[in-house]
């Protein structure tokens, strides 16, 4: 697998140190970045982390815009000047620092949820809320989309009909 996918909750230790999933650690050695990127989320109460594919993602967007604009100047604030770059132990832990854990309100353990280029760390009661609601978003989105596909789709012929 070349993404993070699924999730998990891990506790913190009592040196504020959280193990982070096995599989989630084969994805950032395969990536190569040396340590853990980690940005606040630009729209969750969660941390976005990952490697070279999220920050080559940021770049990408930050490219795209317009050098010295009012925008860029925001994304890049937003997403690099909050981030910081956390050392990855010999038994694949990381010590969230006291502001990463204040962004996302984190105190005893974390859910770490798999989003393909990157992955986030949430408090996990607010990701269970924040799954819930994404479930029932995506159950009307479908709805939308299968109304939509319907719509541009011919009527049926009777078996036999012919045009």
């Amino acid at each position: 697998m070349d993404g993070f996918v699924s999730h998990c909750t891990n506790r913190l230790d009592a040196k504020g140190r959280v193990s982070i999933p096995a599989a989630f650690r084969s994805v950032l050695a395969r990536d190569g970045f040396e340590g853990l990127y980690v940005h606040p989320s630009l729209d969750q109460e969660a941390l976005d982390c990952g490697g070279h594919a999220l920050l080559r993602e940021i770049h990408d967007l930050l490219g795209a815009l317009s050098p010295y604009s009012e925008e860029r100047d925001l994304f890049s604030t937003a997403l690099l000047g909050t981030s910081e770059i956390l050392k990855v132990d010999s038994e694949g832990r990381v010590m969230l620092t006291e502001s990463l854990k204040a962004n996302a309100a984190i105190t005893t353990e974390v859910t770490f949820v798999g989003h393909g280029h990157k992955f986030q760390i949430w408090e996990p009661g607010r990701f269970r809320v924040h799954l819930d609601e994404a479930r029932s978003r995506v159950r009307d989105l479908r709805k939308q989309l299968s109304s939509r596909h319907a719509a541009a789709q011919p009527p049926l012929q009777p078996h036999g009909a012919r045009e």
